[in-house]
């Protein structure tokens, strides 16, 4: 008679009784070493793509607003008209540029944070550039009322007309990238979506720089011009 061998407990090595491989995880779990699936992919794919596609063309269209009435700043300059009367630039303008040139240093550190997934240090930083966004529009705001106390306005002056128009222009996109600052902050905001998303806001996060910092570099062109370019 042949004697049965006993097989309990002497699975194929690498193998659990269920029939599945040891340590591997779940398939339908969240586990660290989860590949996304197609759907998860797809759908981070179309995010990066729109966002990257949407902030090129909104800088694209920027960049040729400015670059119009740049020029037609620079060949008035130029021309030397009896009419063109430059001013002392308020101190106010000068806070702006230190405070917006401050905001890009913070939002580099914030987008450094998203990048290592430190949801509290990113939403700090993002919070600290935000608030330094808003200080810049108010510092311009400042620095028309002052003007008005000095009795500078638009009219018969080329020069104070295009001051308040770049100024005036370069605020209003501030103000829409604050808006875009917002929507990041509260991707960061709380940690369970933070780091269910965190691959979406990294990249959200990487557009609204794109933006951020073209203002900042924008911002400085402007100064440049108006305060040494008269």
């Amino acid at each position: 008679m042949v004697k049965q061998q006993n097989n309990v407990g002497t699975g194929t090595p690498g193998r659990s009784l269920s029939g599945g491989s040891a340590g591997a995880p779940d398939p339908g779990g969240r586990g660290p070493n989860r590949e996304p699936d197609d759907a998860e992919v797809l759908e981070y794919e179309k995010s990066f793509s729109k966002s990257r596609v949407l902030t090129w063309f909104l800088l694209l269209v920027v960049l040729m607003t400015f670059g119009g009435v740049v020029s037609a700043y620079i060949v008035i300059a130029t021309n030397g008209v009896l009419e063109w009367r430059p001013f002392d630039l308020p101190l106010q303008v000068w806070i702006s540029t230190a405070i917006i040139l401050g905001s890009s240093v913070t939002y580099i550190v914030a987008e450094r944070s998203i990048g290592l997934e430190r949801q509290g240090k990113a939403k700090s930083w993002l919070l600290a550039t935000t608030i330094l966004g808003a200080a810049f529009v108010s510092s311009q705001i400042l620095a028309w009322m002052e003007l008005a106390k000095r009795g500078i306005y638009v009219q018969s002056n080329p020069y104070a007309g295009f001051f308040y128009i770049l100024t005036g222009l370069h605020a209003v996109h501030v103000a829409g990238g604050i808006i875009a600052l917002g929507c990041v902050v509260l991707m960061t905001w709380d940690r369970g979506k933070f780091v269910s998303a965190v691959d979406r806001t990294k990249e959200i996060a990487t557009a609204v720089g794109w933006y951020w910092h073209f203002m900042g570099g924008l911002w400085v062109v402007l100064f440049t011009l108006l305060g040494f370019w008269k």
